[in-house]
């Protein structure tokens, strides 16, 4: 055994001493980045000069640029040009809090490896759901994203309101959900996972405004009944991904409860705004569900991956996974809410927990509020600039921070503008001023922006369809 080596990866001084230069690295980089400095908010590469870039490193690269030359090659969520994705640029000091996961290593499921998260976890969960509106009889947990979260929800459904026990004896008869078609592919996902199949996946039509159509579920699952299948859940988006348009959850709610079906509500992107006294209205009747995602890492500012799933009853949340690992969680009379891996899908968890707690001791909730707000106050503002452009249109009025948006020409057919839309994003992607991505709605080809940066403004978005409007001339 190389005793030696191995003194020298857990050298104390080594740590210190490449810990204080990353974080000067990564001060600088916030600096640049956050003031826009730079000019670039993805520094753009074909993915096989990036691969052959890495190879050559591995070998040859010298020790000492190896933060630097990560932070170089990536995306910057912290530029206010970055309008991508719905990722987070993380507050700063919930790097530090990573930090602290990573360096403690405390696997959060059991008791004995988690305290301090485990008991933080509960705080931050009684919080939320107390937001949401549910009642003291609510619980719920922590987990890595919001796939793995709604996938877990959706289980919980079953085993809830199905008759068999699936759980232990397999499928018996065909079970299904009711989802917009417009809701994120992690749902449809999750349901092919449990073995639903495309009989088992429900989906319904959405309006002209991108939300589900409720005047179309009484005959949706009336039409799934007479073929043999069980309906156990329904899912309201909050919002849908793509358009950024919220369900009518009241109106879903209702159906549910009278149907006698589970209710659940993807509010992994949306969800925060139960912290914006502004936008709250967004999300009412989500105090119906009987089941809620909400992201940290997406509208609270917390870097990947943490997500609360939020359980109206208890219960629900402590009877999805019946196995047990006598080695790992102790029988216990009482309420076990201290062991969560008897009620996540992971045996091992990161001490996520303390990214949240972290921003409501330092900031309390009003930092929540402030950044839902703002985020989607700019999406209006944006999508206000776009309407008054000549050569533009959205495709709605948006209800968040998320707008989808098109370059036109009069009287040019759809196919040529999609792929002028098309064009022009892509040679925003090689560009790399600007970071936005694309959707398709109907058959209709458009530009997307999520505004994830709360110091995004006014100007950042001139600059960007004046940046658009020149690459148009070039194509």
């Amino acid at each position: 055994m190389n005793k030696k080596l191995l003194l020298k990866v857990y050298n104390v001084e080594e740590f210190n001493s490449n810990g204080h230069l990353l974080i000067d690295q990564l001060t600088s980089h916030l600096e640049d980045k956050l003031n826009a400095y730079s000019k670039n908010a993805i520094n753009w590469n074909e993915p096989e000069h990036e691969l052959k870039f890495w190879k050559d490193f591995l070998k040859n690269g010298s020790k000492k640029d190896l933060f630097k030359e990560i932070t170089k090659h990536t995306t910057y969520t912290h530029h206010p040009h970055y309008l991508g994705h719905q990722v987070s640029p993380p507050a700063p000091i919930t790097a530090l809090t990573g930090l602290i996961s990573s360096l403690l290593n405390n696997g959060t499921a059991v008791y004995e490896m988690g305290m301090a998260s485990n008991a933080i976890e509960r705080i931050i969960i009684e919080l939320v759901c107390n937001k949401i509106g549910f009642k003291e009889s609510s619980s719920g947990f922590l987990t890595s994203g919001g796939t793995l979260a709604n996938l877990t929800a959706l289980l919980s459904a079953r085993k809830a309101i199905t008759k068999k026990d699936i759980w232990n004896e397999g499928n018996q008869n065909q079970l299904g959900i009711m989802v917009s078609e417009e809701a994120h592919y992690c749902v449809d996902r999750a349901a092919r996972i449990m073995g639903l199949g495309n009989q088992g996946i429900i989906k319904v039509p959405v309006t002209r405004e991108f939300q589900m159509d409720t005047s179309l579920l009484e005959s949706k699952f009336e039409e799934a009944k007479a073929k043999g299948i069980e309906v156990f859940a329904i899912i309201g988006s909050a919002p849908s991904t793509a358009t950024g348009i919220f369900d009518d959850l009241e109106t879903i709610g209702g159906f549910a409860e009278k149907q006698k079906i589970w209710f659940h509500v993807d509010g992994a992107h949306g969800g925060a705004g139960i912290f914006s006294k502004k936008y709250r209205h967004t999300l009412n009747g989500i105090d119906k569900a009987d089941s809620v995602v909400i992201d940290g890492h997406k509208m609270m500012m917390m870097p990947a991956l943490t997500t609360a799933l939020l359980f109206k009853n208890e219960i629900n949340s402590k009877a999805t996974f019946s196995q047990k690992a006598d080695y790992l969680l102790s029988d216990s009379e009482h309420e076990d809410w201290y062991n969560s891996g008897k009620r996540t899908f992971e045996c091992t968890k990161n001490m996520m927990s303390i990214h949240w707690f972290t921003l409501l001791k330092l900031y309390g909730e009003e930092v929540f509020d402030a950044n839902v707000t703002q985020l989607y106050d700019m999406g209006a503002i944006f999508a206000n600039l776009i309407a008054e452009e000549p050569n533009f249109e959205v495709a709605l009025q948006p209800m968040s921070n998320i707008v989808c948006f098109r370059f036109i020409e009069p009287g040019m057919s759809t196919e040529y503008l999609n792929e002028l839309n098309i064009k022009i994003r892509q040679a925003l992607l090689e560009d790399g001023e600007f970071y936005i991505v694309q959707t398709k709605l109907k058959g209709v080809h458009y530009m997307r922006i999520t505004v994830m940066n709360p110091f995004t403004t006014l100007q950042h978005f001139k600059a960007l369809i004046e940046k658009i409007k020149l690459i148009k001339t070039s194509i």
